[in-house]
């Protein structure tokens, strides 16, 4: 069977019986809000550009927002912390432990998905993107609290870099998280997977150097080095069908929307939505 997509939830925090929002973070304090990150490349300008234009475009006062994950979601949370000062009514659902820790330090307002139901948007980076809002995230580690945030969520809107901007997924190392027990088992069932998909021999890595990185939910991440994926959502689909597969960096039309920041200008935005 496949992996079970939700329909579009409802805007949250419209029905007066919805759990209450249990927030879990104050005000940041003013030596809070002097947490800057200093841009050190052209392309961190380009991630801030997206980052700003995305939250002038999309966001709105009162929204409950899941927060993305990763150098360019850090980019928003910290430009986010700064609309919140100045008076902006919003709380956040990290889409990490590092985000989280993030959006206190600068004085967003947190709850736990489980608390609010549905998100009104989620604003988050990609590793790859292609034309048809089709996406490879997890580069930063944490793609199935990712997904999960981004499918609770009425509104996905992609925040990159024009460098992220892609014909055919691949290039980027496909992430694909699975659970300890019986990890190489599952490596073997991964690799036969993509050889009889035609995707040749393909190097598949542990992340870690000395030992495995372990995730915010305790499992491991393999990262498989495929260069181009024909298509995605066939992979995509036979993926989920191996045991010890907890989740896979394919972002199948979960993207509504596109924030593209170029050097040579300002940025672009794209929707996905027919």
């Amino acid at each position: 069977m496949g992996r079970y997509h939700p329909p579009s939830p409802s805007v949250a925090n419209n029905n007066t019986n919805s759990p209450r929002i249990v927030v879990v973070c104050r005000a940041a304090s003013s030596a809070q809000k002097k947490v800057i990150m200093q841009s050190t490349s052209e392309q961190d300008e380009e991630k801030k550009a997206a980052a700003a234009q995305a939250i002038e475009k999309f966001l709105k006062d009162g929204m409950t927002i899941g927060l993305g994950s990763g150098t360019t979601s850090r980019w928003f949370v910290r430009i986010l912390g700064e609309h919140v000062a100045k008076g902006l009514r919003v709380i956040g659902v990290p889409s990490s432990k590092s985000t989280g820790q993030l959006a206190r330090e600068v004085g967003v307002p947190l709850a736990d998905l489980n608390d609010v139901g549905s998100l009104d948007l989620t604003i988050d980076g990609a590793d790859e993107i292609d034309g048809e809002g089709r996406m490879i995230k997890g580069g930063g580690a944490n793609l199935l609290w990712e997904k999960i945030v981004a499918c609770a969520s009425d509104r996905m809107v992609c925040i990159v870099d024009e460098s992220k901007v892609v014909k055919f997924l691949g290039r980027f190392p496909l992430p694909v998280e699975v659970i300890p027990f019986g990890w190489r088992s599952t490596e073997r069932h991964l690799r036969k997977l993509l050889e009889d998909s035609g995707l040749g021999s393909p190097k598949i890595e542990m992340r870690g150097s000395e030992k495995p990185l372990i995730t915010d939910s305790g499992h491991y991440l393999l990262d498989c080095h495929l260069e181009k994926i024909p298509d995605p959502e066939s992979l995509g689909e036979k993926l989920n069908q191996i045991p010890g597969i907890v989740e896979h960096g394919l972002f199948i039309g979960i993207a509504t929307d596109a924030v593209v920041a170029h050097a040579s200008g300002e940025p672009e935005v794209l929707s996905f939505r027919s």
